[in-house]
């Protein structure tokens, strides 16, 4: 299949200042050019929802890091991760890796076994960081479970090391709860209150360092909502702003949670 042909706003506006914006700006033109479905990615707006997401690593993981990209999906954390200087692992329980569109992003790429839907292949404390960007929601779907699996993520970090959560859904988000009374709406089958959270954390010994509810406003119904300007970086300027503006008072019922919990140093 002919690739369609890239936007030519996004080419006119592909070089950026921000580093982090650079890099969405990237992913957003190839999945442009990839006919597969990538809806976080239809546009820049749209991606630039993974900022806050970046700016948290680069808070909590030194440069050139060893990371895990738990579950790492179509691998467009691990593009961040290695464009951003870090050596990034891609781990999927699928077993096979499905980022061909972004050139195989990883320092190594490891698949898993189904029929072990907790265990990691690696060694005790292999990795400084462990992310799960929008997966550890879906684990009990694989016959797994959180706590299983943080434990598993916790054998994994070395001392002092961090896990890194994104796109964990709230329990009280308006969005999911709406999706839930929509017949044939994508929604999520678990949701999490803070006091999951730091539940599920203080059983696999790991400390909470970091936590915030985000995302009031839906985001990838932009790239039809905002027409032409959806590659504009004044609107997505503009999006964030409101969001954030309005995530403050309405927190409760922002779609998602993010946080980053530590390994004790000894």
């Amino acid at each position: 299949m002919r690739a369609a042909p890239i936007p030519r706003m996004l080419r006119a506006m592909r070089r950026e200042p921000d580093s982090d914006d650079s890099i969405l700006r990237e992913l957003t033109e190839r999945a442009a050019r990839d006919p597969a479905d990538r809806p976080q990615f239809g546009s820049f707006a749209s991606g630039r929802q993974y900022r806050r997401l970046y700016r948290m690593v680069r808070r909590h993981v030194p440069p050139g890091a060893s990371v895990l990209d738990w579950g790492t999906g179509s691998g467009h954390f691990s593009y961040f991760l290695t464009r951003a200087g870090f050596r990034a692992t891609g781990f999927s329980i699928e077993g096979t890796s499905r980022a061909g569109w972004l050139e195989e992003p990883y320092e190594r790429f490891v698949g898993g076994d189904p029929n072990e839907p907790v265990a990691l292949p690696f060694a005790d404390g292999a990795f400084d960081a462990v992310a799960s960007i929008g997966v550890l929601e879906h684990v009990r779907e694989t016959g797994g479970t959180e706590q299983g699996s943080l434990r598993e993520i916790a054998r994994v970090l070395r001392p002092g090391g961090v896990f890194v959560c994104f796109h964990l859904p709230n329990r009280t988000s308006w969005i999911d709860l709406l999706a839930r009374r929509v017949p044939g709406k994508h929604h999520h089958d678990y949701r999490y209150g803070r006091s999951d959270i730091v539940r599920l954390l203080g059983g696999a010994g790991l400390e909470l360092r970091e936590l915030s509810r985000y995302g009031l406003l839906p985001r990838n119904l932009l790239a039809r909502a905002l027409g032409p300007l959806r590659h504009a970086r004044s609107a997505a300027d503009l999006w964030d702003g409101l969001d954030a503006a309005l995530g403050v008072p309405l927190s409760p019922l922002c779609q998602n949670w993010a946080f980053v919990a530590g390994k004790p140093a000894r």
